[in-house]
């Protein structure tokens, strides 16, 4: 048999990569499950849907590292059994209602989102041990007034300090004011007012580590087994015992009617930087239409500022009025957000 021979006709041209038709039409996923996501942990999101089911999905490459969070509403392909060692794959992220943000580094203006679409923030603060830190709690006011956020303050261990005085302040604003004690005899009566207040609504809880939050935690969603740090006698401040947002039901079956609760750990410092500091003065209804009175590029700390008349009527100093001047000019001067918290 003779030997084949080959010619030009045996080899295969590959068009060039130019050539190729590319389309950029992207899967509409309509079919994905919406599930709420639970808690996202190195690179694994935990989502529940409507119907109760646990899945564990990881993002998909085109949502990028950031872009999910707890709060969020997600589409989830794949595996959506939820059965042990199943892993499915978010490919969506509705838009957001609203988020709670925070500058981490003022110089980068780096912005954290901690938990997305929030009906209330609950602003935990412990009477004593640690101290309540009154800059700390106006900065998360400015980021709740913000973003359309109903604030709470709650103020726990009022069986073993006296409330602070400024409250009557923060009253005059509209904003809900709820006390707990440590006292079992009186705790339930007041974990029962809370849980009425945060019913079927997805609230969050920030504070300072060892202000009572996980404990509170533990009180409305016993299920949940939260572990309880203690505060340090020597610096004061708590130790962390919550590593990452999670969201927990306050149903023990899981029932999404009836609200999540998000447990967060402690916070030292809440930088402002990435807000407008006009949204900022805007933040103060009670400051809103003087500040409109000030001399244009006005920074309210000259002399001239029209505040200082406000703060100060006929040349009389009035006490609650500079304590409220104070709050906003400290909240205005961001520059050292990650230092110690403004008293």
């Amino acid at each position: 048999m003779a030997k084949r021979e080959y010619d030009e006709s045996d080899v295969r041209i590959r068009p060039a990569r130019s050539t190729r038709p590319r389309t950029k039409d992207r899967p509409s996923h309509n079919e994905a499950t919406q599930a709420l996501v639970t808690t996202v942990d190195r690179g694994r999101t935990t989502c529940i849907t409507d119907a109760g089911v646990v899945i564990t999905a990881m993002k998909s490459r085109e949502l990028g590292p950031k872009s999910v969070v707890v709060g969020d509403i997600v589409g989830i392909v794949g595996d959506v059994t939820g059965s042990e060692g199943s892993l499915a794959r978010i490919v969506t992220v509705s838009p957001r209602r609203n988020t709670l943000s925070r500058t981490v580094d003022d110089s980068a203006k780096v912005v954290r989102t901690i938990v997305a679409n929030i009906d209330y923030l609950v602003i935990v603060v412990a009477a004593v041990n640690p101290e309540p830190r009154r800059g700390l709690i106006d900065r998360f006011l400015v980021c709740a007034f913000h973003e359309g956020i109903s604030p709470v303050l709650l103020i726990t261990k009022t069986d073993l300090g006296s409330l602070p005085d400024y409250l009557d302040e923060y009253r005059t604003l509209g904003i809900t004011i709820l006390t707990t004690s440590s006292k079992t005899s009186e705790r339930s009566k007041d974990v029962e007012e809370i849980r009425q207040l945060l019913l079927h609504r997805t609230s969050v809880l920030v504070g300072h580590s060892g202000v009572g939050k996980s404990t509170l935690i533990n009180d409305l969603v016993p299920h949940a087994q939260r572990v309880i740090g203690e505060v340090n006698a020597v610096t004061g401040r708590g130790r962390h015992t919550s590593s990452s947002a999670i969201a927990l039901p306050l149903s023990p079956d899981f029932t999404a009617a009836d609200g999540w609760i998000i447990d967060t750990p402690g916070i030292r410092a809440f930088g402002l930087a990435h807000l407008d500091p006009n949204r900022i003065i805007a933040s103060f209804s009670d400051l809103r239409e003087i500040v409109a009175t000030c001399m244009p590029n006005c920074s309210h700390h000259e002399d001239g500022c029209r505040l200082n008349e406000w703060a100060s009527p006929h040349g009389i100093e009035d006490p609650v009025r500079i304590a409220r001047l104070k709050s906003l000019r400290s909240l205005l001067e961001i520059k050292n957000v990650n230092e110690a918290p403004l008293d």
